[in-house]
């Protein structure tokens, strides 16, 4: 790729990393710096700190980092040249007019076009009045007609080849049709055939937070199984991320986010008035659409269907919910079995009521076991207090006396009796916890020699130590570099990786280049970046000498000397001890 470092180094001048991580974040200053919740695990306490005046950004808990293409890269699952494309689209920048391979972007932007056009497709044909049922379909949903245009709804007819026939004349390839999961292949006779995936059925593009159509969901009109057909995994779409109309949701500034099971439900809700209604798709309820949702809300109301299916999904999505630190409230559906049967029946008043009227995560939790027994037995007073207990432990002290004399008044059992039950677990729970967090603290030391990009620095620790301080000394000291480079060469370097980041901020220092984060994002994936932007960062514990740097050279050049340390015979002590080297 011929995309020059000085384009990148100027592209990283003219972006404020602040301003576009806080897009995707809540950032909270911190002295010169900014954290917030990371983006790319579940945590609960802020570990994702952003470095303005070094345009950089790291996790204490999960090791991502990098700098501003490293983090659209990863949030928005980008190639290297997508994401700077997507940097310089907000910087106001072109992109150079130097040859790079672009085959891998070129593809995405086909098959987001072919999304596109077959979403103009379906429309119209929704449109047209031989296909008038399908259109009849939507309106007895009571979906107006700008409703419909809203949201892009559509029609595939009944037809084997419509929509293949229809793409081929737009220019599109069947590679490129079976790559959208818009067509199907079938060999047969040793010859390929090819045929719409999605026939007779009403359409429900899903776009992206760009406007991009990336998949679509196609229903039955009748009771015809299966029911929905989805679009599968794509290369411009991923099931496990997908959240259904957060393109709109994200602007109702509303600072919560209503969570519904399917398409009509969403869409129902929003012509109502809800406009800050969601869907997720895929089976389960995942963490990568558990981060997502963080970042555009507070606070999360469940409003999933009244059956077994959508209270097993309730308890699902509080699980994943749970681990982000967002605020949870459950809807309990009465009226209907869900928003859009509620809604149509009787009113979005009743909607509101209900929302009103949603409880919080204890007590959506102590409801569904309170349904589990019959409270008019002992027996069922004991076992439903017994799962009452477990529950309210994870509960602060307060709100364990509020919920325990309110069972107490409803039960006829001593507020007393129920809260030391509730000690009890505590009691048991804290016990567990500490032999866990000992179990953590022991894998932390392991960890600690141990990086999954640099698999050989466990066996090199001193060596290790001694490369990462000299390529920290040398990025954040430049001019030490002409007095060092003729005392070692990255060939002295012990570990692979390490081997690598040294040779490409030699080429950048050689070229003259001040070796920013950015000028490694090209040559390194954005899980190796981590491991780059950890070393970076350790230069703010060094003491950034020429003395420094030379002990370094001497450990390097004695290495091959020097037997490596067997870390897996070591105490934890000695590990300490052995890291805290020079």
């Amino acid at each position: 790729m011929a995309i020059s470092e000085r384009f990148i180094q100027e592209l990283q001048e003219r972006v404020d990393i602040e301003e576009v991580i806080s897009s995707h974040i809540t950032l909270r200053r911190r002295g010169r710096t900014l954290v917030g919740l990371c983006p790319f695990h579940n945590e609960k306490t802020p570990s994702f700190t952003v470095y303005p005046d070094t345009n950089s950004f790291y996790c204490f808990g999960c090791g991502a980092g990098g700098d501003v293409i490293s983090f659209i890269r990863r949030i928005d699952n980008l190639d290297y040249v997508e994401a700077v494309k997507t940097v310089a689209q907000m910087a106001g920048m072109s992109m150079p007019e130097d040859g790079y391979d672009d085959t891998i972007a070129k593809r995405r932007m086909r098959l987001l076009a072919a999304n596109r056009e077959a979403a103009r497709f379906f429309n119209t044909c929704l449109m047209d009045e031989k296909n008038r049922p399908a259109l009849d379909y939507f309106l007895r949903r009571a979906l107006t007609t700008a409703t419909i245009r809203h949201f892009g709804l559509g029609y595939a007819p009944n037809s084997w080849h419509a929509l293949t026939e229809h793409l081929r004349s737009k220019g599109f390839t069947y590679e490129e049709m079976v790559l959208a999961n818009l067509v199907r292949r079938s060999d047969k006779n040793g010859k390929a055939n090819y045929y719409d995936n999605f026939r007779n059925r009403v359409m429900f593009p899903i776009i992206d937070l760009r406007g991009n159509v990336i998949a679509f969901g196609g229903r039955v009109m009748d009771d015809s199984k299966p029911k929905y057909i989805n679009t599968s995994d794509t290369p411009v779409y991923k099931k496990s991320n997908g959240v259904f109309a957060l393109n709109f949701a994200k602007n109702a500034n509303e600072n919560k986010l209503l969570l519904v099971e399917g398409y009509m439900d969403v869409i129902a809700l929003h012509q109502a008035g809800f406009t800050n209604a969601i869907a997720c798709l895929g089976t389960a309820f995942t963490s990568e659409q558990a981060n997502l949702l963080s970042r555009y809300a507070e606070e999360i109301i469940i409003c999933y269907d009244n059956d077994g299916a959508g209270r097993e999904a309730t308890q699902r999505a509080l699980n994943v919910l749970g681990k982000t630190g967002l605020k949870l409230r459950v809807v309990t559906m009465s009226g209907g079995k869900d928003a859009d049967e509620i809604i149509r029946t009787h009113g979005k008043e009743r909607f509101a009521e209900l929302l009103g009227m949603a409880a919080n995560k204890t007590e959506y939790r102590l409801l569904q076991e309170r349904n589990k027994y019959n409270l008019n037995t002992d027996d069922g007073k004991l076992r439903f207090l017994t799962a009452a207990a477990q529950i309210l432990a994870e509960c602060s002290a307060i709100e364990c006396d509020i919920y325990a004399t309110r069972l107490s008044n409803e039960l006829g059992v001593s507020a007393e009796s129920i809260n030391a039950q509730i000690r009890s677990v505590k009691t048991r729970q804290r016990r567990s916890d500490e032999s866990k967090r000992l179990k953590e603290s022991e894998a932390l030391i392991e960890r600690s020699f141990a990086d999954k990009n640099n698999p050989q620095r466990a066996a090199n620790i001193r060596a290790a130590k001694a490369e990462e301080t000299l390529i920290a000394s040398l990025m954040r000291n430049p001019d030490f570099y002409p007095k060092l480079k003729d005392k070692f060469s990255a060939d002295d370097f012990v570990t692979d990786f390490n081997k690598r980041i040294m040779r490409c901020l030699a080429d950048k220092l050689d070229k003259g280049f001040i070796p920013e984060l950015s000028l490694f994002a090209r040559e390194f994936t954005p899980e190796e970046m981590g491991s780059v932007t950890r070393i970076y960062m350790s230069s703010a514990e060094l003491n950034n000498t020429l003395r420094e740097c030379e002990d370094c050279i001497s450990v390097l050049q004695n290495a091959a000397e020097s037997k490596p340390t067997d870390v897996s015979s070591l105490s934890a002590e000695e590990y300490l001890k052995l890291f805290n080297k020079k």
